[in-house]
């Protein structure tokens, strides 16, 4: 159910129409959004926008909380299951809300097969494992593959054609239009009621426009705003944002070959959990916990399958 934006002082219809078409169409939502973003996408002058801001800010408490208050919130977090329980065991419990995860791996090493089998899982009922939503699913790679869905959903005994009907698409062609479906999100998710949003490949199109260090910083500064948005998106909606990311070649000298995730420092910064997928053999796969707040570094094993993703056997032939 959204706020009524009208309850904000000073807010009247005109102004809250201007923020619903801009995409924000809660208090949580302008709260956690920079004044600036909220101008650029509004029209609104600054003196508005910051009144906005701080008002919705006041009404939800957001400039302090106790501890107590803050695992109140926590205890809305939902747990998606990967399809895979040893997966899910060194995640926590499964891919979280309010919270960004990052699939880092090379080409082939599973990360695809893992969000869309999350796109079968997270449509789910919480008893079964899923956080019971619409998935979005942004493609900036032209892999998302129907067929691939449809045989997942099928194997686990889904409706395959129900499955698929509850997956929004939103092929990206560039950075910038990447970054604008993002902004974008922040209408289309409450109105569809996305529970998860994957961004496979998120640093892409970043990688393949912005070349050569003399754009590096231009590059990280457009990537930083998005991460953020994407993040707060997942705070604001409590939904949960999978992103995949590429892997590149350490350049420091003896430095043992070791791939390492693209992005730098602004990658490893934004996302909540980081997890590195390796390919293992046939067709399992293994996955570590590399980087997170709370989980520890744990490595689980799982295997592609026809049902997507599932446990893989204790012993590798």
């Amino acid at each position: 159910m959204e706020d009524a934006l009208t309850e904000i002082k000073g807010v009247g219809d005109v102004t809250a129409d201007k923020l619903r078409k801009a995409g924000f169409t809660t208090i949580v939502a302008l709260a956690v959004t920079p004044i600036k973003e909220i101008m650029d996408r509004t029209g609104l002058e600054y003196k508005s926008a910051l009144n906005v801001v701080e008002r919705a800010r006041e009404m939800i408490n957001v400039n302090y909380m106790t501890g107590q208050e803050l695992w109140q919130k926590r205890r809305q977090m939902q747990r998606c299951t990967t399809g895979s329980a040893k997966l899910d065991a060194v995640l926590g419990g499964g891919i979280e809300t309010q919270a960004m995860t990052e699939l880092i791996g090379e080409y082939g090493a599973g990360k695809t097969q893992l969000c869309l089998t999350l796109c079968v899982t997270g449509q789910q009922p919480k008893e079964k494992g899923g956080i019971e939503g619409t998935v979005l699913f942004v493609d900036s790679e032209g892999t998302f593959s129907p067929d691939r869905v449809y045989g997942i959903a099928e194997a686990r005994g889904l409706d395959p054609q129900q499955v698929l009907s509850n997956i929004i698409i939103a092929r990206v062609y560039t950075s910038d239009h990447q970054a604008f479906i993002g902004e974008n999100l922040y209408k289309v998710c409450p109105k569809e009621g996305v529970k998860m949003v994957i961004i496979d490949s998120i640093i892409s199109h970043f990688r393949g426009e912005y070349v050569g260090r003399e754009s590096l910083a231009e590059r990280q500064q457009k990537l930083n705003k998005h991460l953020h948005s994407l993040l707060r998106l997942a705070e604001a909606y409590n939904l949960a944002v999978v992103v995949t990311n590429q892997v590149q070649a350490n350049p420091t000298p003896f430095a043992g070959g070791f791939d390492r995730p693209a992005g730098g420092h602004i990658m490893a910064h934004a996302c909540t959990h980081r997890v590195m997928i390796h390919k293992s053999k046939k067709n399992n796969r293994k996955a570590r916990v590399i980087d997170s707040p709370y989980l520890p570094e744990d490595e689980a094993k799982f295997a592609i399958t026809a049902k997507g993703i599932e446990d893989a056997e204790d012993k590798e032939e």
